[in-house]
């Protein structure tokens, strides 16, 4: 084939083969008897590797030469498998990012949605209280109580909040010290349980965990109810360092659900316009 039919192939422009075959990534092709360049099946699937190597990061040099030892041992070549798998993990870790703004997104357009819904009330319920609001999970040991602390802290006057579980089961140490580093002191706080809170009115009731989720009681009353689907942070093993990590994590998870929570809850109180 000639080499705009080998560039075509292999996804590159024709100048690319050139460069590459300067560079000596690509060996010199054979020539026909007029002049012209000629490829075959061989040199397609080495430029195709080059190619796919570059796109991994790699520069044209060491991209050849990792090439050309896999085709010459019809073989993925060890220094070759290192790099394919650190570009797995990366792969993933983008993944699992993607996914984490995904779900952010789907809250936002939840709570905005909720606010539209709670702008709707009536002059005189717009104007009274501070905007109630209930975190929920399963032990109200970790993501409920630093939403808690952080909405408390965001908040100020506007908010009344509160948290509890479903199976309270006391406040995790690590939860007191995420939030100590941020200069809140939660360690006073305790572990409490829905029950305390059945038949007292909220503006929102908001699960952050999918076990509390599905057992969390009605409350009674004209409430909105929205759902934060948190890992645990309680669940990571190993050091105290990766704990706290873990802890870290959550603070800063539940920091960005809350910063456009709060405006668009103090929109709906005061009856402005909520963005579309």
């Amino acid at each position: 084939m000639k080499v705009s039919e080998l560039a075509r192939r292999a996804g590159v422009a024709p100048s690319a083969v050139r460069f590459y075959e300067e560079m000596g990534v690509l060996p010199a092709a054979s020539r026909r008897d007029n002049g012209y360049r000629e490829y075959g099946a061989y040199e397609l699937a080495r430029l195709r590797l080059v190619v796919a190597l570059r796109r991994l990061g790699l520069t044209p040099v060491d991209a050849g030469r990792l090439a050309a030892l896999c085709m010459e041992r019809g073989e993925v070549d060890l220094d070759l498998a290192p790099l394919i798998a650190t570009q797995r993990a990366a792969i993933e870790r983008q993944r699992s990012d993607l996914d984490r703004v995904d779900s952010q997104l789907t809250d936002l357009e939840l709570t905005i949605a909720a606010a539209g819904r709670a702008r709707r009330t009536t002059e005189e319920e717009m104007a009274a209280d501070p905007i109630r609001v209930l975190f929920v999970c399963t032990g109200n040991s970790a993501r409920s109580q630093i939403a808690e602390a952080l909405l408390r802290d965001f908040g100020g006057a506007d908010f009344e909040v509160f948290s509890a579980g479903t199976e309270p089961k006391g406040v995790n140490p690590y939860t007191v010290r995420a939030l100590a580093e941020i200069d809140l002191d939660w360690s006073g706080a305790r572990s409490k349980s829905v029950s305390e809170f059945l038949g007292q009115p909220f503006d929102y009731v908001i699960t952050v965990c999918d076990l509390a989720r599905q057992s969390c009681p009605v409350f009674p009353g004209n409430h909105n109810t929205l759902h934060w689907g948190l890992e645990d942070p309680a669940e990571v093993e190993g050091t105290d360092e990766r704990k706290l990590e873990a802890f870290r994590r959550t603070r800063t998870e539940v920091a960005t659900r809350l910063r456009p929570f709060v405006e668009l809850a103090r929109r709906a109180r005061r009856g402005s316009p909520t963005p579309a």
